[in-house]
C-alpha cells in the first residue's frame, strides 16, 4: 500500500546544497553545484534545465543517495537519501537504460518487482498492466537487447513504475521516441501528475518540459540561475495583449482606444504576451555566458563565424558564401597543365651496363690498389675446381667394389 504524502511537507528539500568535485590529493578541483536551494512540492511536476555540465546530473545523483553533498542539507520524504526506508517510494529513469539485455520486457519488470519484494501476483498484475500503458504488450517476449532505443525508454520508464513510487525521478525520459511515443509519454507523465505522483523531470527537450511541468529552476555554472512557475517565468512583463474579434485594416492601424467604438467588438481577454520556454532558456544561459561564468561544459561555438571570417564576427550567409568561395578555389586549383614526365638519365645507366659486363677477372678501380694495412685475399685457383669436377664424374662412371663384371 502506498503511503499518502501530506501536502505541507515538501518531497525534495535542497538547503545550500555544495558539490565539489577533488583530485587524487584532495584538493578543490570542479565545482559541479553551488548554493542550490529548492523545494518540490507534493503532486508536482518540476522542470530541472541546464545545459551540459550544469549540475543537474550530479544534483540528481545526490538526490538517489549516489553521491554526497560538499556541503548543506538534502531530504527526501524529511530522511537523508542515503535512508534505506524510503527507496520503495522512489522510482528513477536513468538517462541510459542499463538493462539486462538477454531478458525480455516481462522479465525485467519481474526481475525488479522482486528486488522491490512485491508478491508474485502483484507482479504480474503490475507488469500487465505497465506493458499495456507504454505500449509494449506485444513486444513483451523480445530480448531488450534487440529492443530500439525508442523501446528501451519506453521499458526503462515500466521499470521505474514498478514498484508505484511516489516519487518518481525521470532523466531525459523522451530521448530516442519518435512524435508521437513523444506525445505518449508527456500525456502519461501528466496523467501521474494528476493522480498525485510527484515528478522530478530533467530534459534539454525544451518543448517537453513546457508542456507538462508546473515550475522549473535553471542552472549554469552549477548555479541557480531562474526558478518560479511558468507562466511566471514566461509572461512578457512590459507588454500587453488584446484579443477580439477579427477587425478590418483600417481599424487594426488605429489606435488602441478607438477599437470599441469604430467596430462596436468586445475585447475578450486582456493578458501578458508569452514568451516560449526556449526563448526564456536561451536569454538565461546567453546573460550567465556574458558575465562570464565559469562551467564545466561544452563551450559555445559562436566563434565559428569569426574564426572562417578571418576575425571578422559575421552572420551565417557570410559563413556559407565563403565556404562556397573557398570550395570553388579548391577545384580551381585541382584543374591544373599535366606535368611534362622527364625522360630517364642515360648517363647512369650506361656506367651500371659497363660495369655488369666487366669479366670477373677485371679488378674494379676500387679493388686495384689494395690498402697495405689490410692483406689481399687470394682466390682459389680455377685449376682446382676442374679436378675436383673430374673426380666426381670418374667415380660416377667406375663400377663399384664388390661387383660382378
Amino acid at each position: 500500500m502506498v503511503t499518502t504524502v501530506e501536502k505541507s511537507v515538501p518531497v525534495v528539500q535542497l538547503a545550500g546544497v555544495c558539490k565539489t568535485f577533488r583530485d587524487f590529493w584532495r584538493r578543490p578541483r570542479v565545482p559541479a553545484v553551488v548554493d542550490l536551494t529548492l523545494e518540490v512540492h507534493p503532486g508536482e511536476v518540476f522542470g530541472l534545465l541546464g545545459p551540459n555540465g550544469s549540475g543537474k546530473s550530479t544534483t540528481i545523483k545526490m538526490l538517489l543517495g549516489l553521491l554526497y553533498p560538499s556541503k548543506g542539507r538534502i531530504a527526501i520524504f524529511g530522511r537523508a537519501p542515503s535512508d534505506v526506508a524510503i527507496k520503495n517510494r522512489i522510482g528513477f529513469l536513468p538517462e541510459e537504460s542499463y538493462l539486462y539485455r538477454f531478458l525480455d520486457a516481462r522479465e525485467t519488470l519481474d526481475y525488479f518487482g522482486r528486488l522491490f519484494r512485491l508478491p508474485p501476483l502483484v507482479r504480474r498484475k503490475r507488469t500487465d498492466m505497465l506493458l499495456e500503458m507504454v505500449g509494449l504488450k506485444h513486444e513483451a517476449r523480445r530480448p531488450i537487447g534487440e529492443y530500439s532505443k525508442g523501446m528501451a525508454r519506453r521499458i526503462g520508464l515500466a521499470q521505474a513504475l514498478i514498484n508505484d513510487p511516489e516519487f518518481l525521478i525521470l532523466d531525459e525520459p523522451t530521448s530516442g521516441l519518435d512524435p508521437l511515443g513523444t506525445r505518449q509519454i508527456k500525456d502519461l507523465i501528466r496523467e501521474l501528475g494528476r493522480h498525485g505522483k510527484t515528478i522530478l523531470l530533467s530534459s534539454h527537450m525544451l518543448a517537453d518540459v513546457e508542456d507538462v511541468c508546473d515550475r522549473v529552476t535553471i542552472l549554469y555554472g552549477g548555479r541557480q540561475r531562474a526558478a518560479g512557475h511558468l507562466a511566471e517565468l514566461l509572461s512578457v512583463r512590459d507588454k500587453t495583449q488584446i484579443i477580439t474579434d477579427q477587425l478590418s485594416r483600417q481599424t487594426i492601424e488605429s489606435i488602441r482606444d478607438l477599437v470599441l467604438r469604430l467596430e462596436h467588438k468586445d475585447v475578450l481577454d486582456v493578458s501578458s504576451p508569452r514568451t516560449s520556454l526556449e526563448e526564456f532558456f536561451i536569454s538565461i544561459v546567453e546573460d550567465a555566458r556574458r558575465a562570464n561564468v565559469a562551467t564545466s561544459g561544452a563551450a559555445g561555438a559562436g566563434a565559428l563565424a569569426e574564426f572562417l571570417g578571418g576575425g571578422k564576427a559575421g552572420g551565417a550567409g557570410d559563413v556559407i558564401r565563403q565556404l562556397e568561395s573557398a570550395a570553388d578555389a579548391a577545384i580551381d586549383s585541382a584543374v591544373v597543365a599535366p606535368t611534362p614526365v622527364r625522360a630517364p638519365d642515360e648517363g647512369p645507366s650506361r656506367q651500371v651496363l659497363e660495369q655488369l659486363s666487366r669479366p670477373r677477372s677485371e679488378p674494379t678501380p676500387a679493388s686495384r690498389e689494395p690498402s697495405s694495412d689490410v692483406p689481399a685475399k687470394t682466390a682459389a685457383p680455377v685449376e682446382a675446381d676442374a679436378d675436383v669436377l673430374r673426380q666426381l664424374m670418374s667415380e660416377r662412371t667406375s663400377p663399384k667394389r664388390g661387383s660382378s663384371s
